[in-house]
């Protein structure tokens, strides 16, 4: 392969010849393994399938803004709180995480690309028939999958086709997720620039190194549930099926231990990000890097014991629940950690206010507030008397979206001028921000005082009482939908390259690789490595 770089600093010379056999239009990106290129695909998929999901969202909270059947059929409503379910976890955030460390992973260890080039771009083309599979099963006789985003069986047993739909499509998106993680793990320990040791790399690149074992330790657990779903429904098995012998709660394990680890792959690259944000508008190094990195290792070990605390309420033995209760407790202590150390960083610092850094303090207020309902939901008394309710629901929000969610747009406003060439406008950031931050709290908050007063999750009615909750958790649930059009017309502004020119460094507490190259960052980038000091 030759070295030819599209350098804006030089080297046009011999740019042209290569020139000749670059596909330029649509096959460019069909084609691409630039990581650059990927990471866009990743972070546009990932937005496109944010809308559709918020849009199912959107209409649960329709249905559920007056008690009665309202909007649609109870059948639908299911299938709808199903697909969202999927949709946002396997559609929107994890895309969305890859597609960072797709772009930016490279940049920051100093790589020219990422180390499998053409296993990135099928592992990014895996994707979107996947999740055409997904929403066309709403379509099919029976219509989509209607167990929940957990598919609990016997009712996944009962499903339709839409359910077979969505098992060959979590496959297709978790051979995508294992491939991607083989990738970045690669990149990480081969790729680094000469002196980028390993406790000098960004702390974004530990946060998605860890992840990326995770992954892969837990991704093959899920498929293996899912295939033994199938087995049940088509070929006789009775893995699950009580009637034949099988457990019903074994699903439930097997599916918990994925899907609590899946909680930290989803949430550990958002604080990956939130740690590169907060030192650079805090003009000061990350306090305790040390510790960090040794906190996100324990939270990864950690997430593999704790997962029958989804499960309190299936009747296992005091002494089991006693050790999940105390597993699920001792992750707060590394987690909390990362608050304290995030807190520290920003202490005496010349904090300046810009949206990246509006949206990590956002960030740390409600993720701390939904790790707190966490800790209330592992009492397991508490939890006996929670479980299935809306509390939860507002507590998984509150750790998802305003965790996972706004550390990912405060990452967007970040580094666009680095990968557009272009300032985003403070003004639509901060009105983003805001808008953002305020419905989402009139939508999720008020969950938690349903949840209380004991209003179930997964239900397209309910009684009179919870009426004022609902009406103020779908004013907001609109709210939030519609403000994040706002998001969409300060990208597009960027990419169509109205604001102003950004300088190679654009934020003055930029320390990292990537803001030593051009803005936008050349196509090629770190042909000659860069060496660290």
């Amino acid at each position: 392969m030759s070295s030819i770089s599209h350098d804006h600093a030089g080297h046009h010379g011999h740019g042209h010849d290569e020139h000749a056999h670059h596909p330029s239009g649509i096959m460019r990106w069909i084609t691409t393994t630039n990581h650059k290129d990927i990471g866009t695909m990743y972070l546009w998929f990932s937005f496109a399938m944010f809308i559709v999901g918020g849009v199912m969202a959107l209409t649960i909270r329709a249905e559920l803004f007056q008690p009665g059947l309202q909007v649609v059929h109870p059948e639908f409503f299911n299938q709808m709180t199903s697909l969202h379910g999927l949709i946002m976890v396997f559609g929107a955030i994890m895309p969305a995480a890859v597609g960072f460390a797709n772009w930016m992973v490279p940049l920051m260890i100093g790589a020219p690309d990422m180390a499998f080039a053409r296993m990135n771009n099928w592992s990014f083309w895996l994707l979107p028939p996947a999740a055409i599979m997904l929403v066309s099963s709403l379509f099919v006789p029976g219509g989509a999958v209607s167990a929940g985003w957990t598919m609990y069986p016997p009712l996944t047993v009962q499903n339709g086709m839409g359910m077979d739909l969505a098992i060959f499509a979590i496959h297709i998106m978790g051979a995508s997720s294992i491939m991607g993680s083989i990738n970045i793990i690669t990149t990480i320990l081969n790729l680094r620039a000469p002196g980028m040791t390993l406790m000098k790399m960004p702390l974004f690149c530990w946060t998605w190194l860890i992840t990326a074992y995770l992954l892969i330790a837990v991704m093959p657990v899920l498929a293996g549930a899912v295939t033994m779903l199938l087995t049940d429904r088509h070929f006789g098995t009775s893995f699950f099926n009580a009637a034949g012998g099988g457990d019903p709660v074994l699903f439930q394990h097997i599916f918990w231990f994925f899907g609590h680890p899946e909680v930290y792959i989803i949430i550990m690259p958002a604080f990956g990000l939130v740690s590169e944000i907060i030192p650079v508008y805090s003009r000061k190094p990350l306090f305790g890097y040390a510790s960090m990195v040794y906190a996100v290792a324990g939270i990864a070990i950690l997430s593999f014991i704790v997962w029958a605390h989804h499960m309190f309420t299936v009747g296992m033995p005091t002494a089991g629940q006693l050790f999940y209760m105390y597993a699920t407790m001792l992750i707060a202590v590394p987690t909390g950690v990362k608050v304290f150390n995030w807190l520290a960083t920003m202490w005496r610092g010349s904090i300046t206010f810009e949206t990246p850094m509006l949206f990590a303090l956002g960030f740390l207020f409600m993720f701390t507030l939904g790790g707190f309902t966490g800790l209330v939901l592992a009492i397991v008394p508490v939890d006996i008397q929670l479980h299935d309710t809306y509390y939860v629901v507002a507590h998984f929000h509150y750790v998802m979206v305003a965790g996972s969610l706004f550390a990912f747009f405060g990452a967007v406003y970040h580094w666009i001028p680095k990968w557009t060439g272009t300032m985003y406008d403070e003004k639509i950031g901060r009105w983003h921000f805001w808008l953002s931050l305020v419905f989402f709290n009139v939508a999720f908050f008020p969950m938690h005082f349903a949840g209380l007063a004991g209003m179930p999750r997964r239900i397209p009615d309910y009684a009179t009482q919870f009426t004022d909750w609902n009406m103020l958790s779908s004013i907001g649930a609109f709210g939030f939908g519609l403000s994040q059009l706002v998001f969409l017309y300060a990208v597009l502004k960027c990419i169509r390259g109205d604001g102003a020119k950004a300088p190679a460094k654009p934020w003055e507490g930029a320390t990292t690789l990537e803001w030593t190259v051009p803005s936008p960052a050349p196509y090629h980038t770190f042909e000659t490595p860069p060496v660290v000091k």
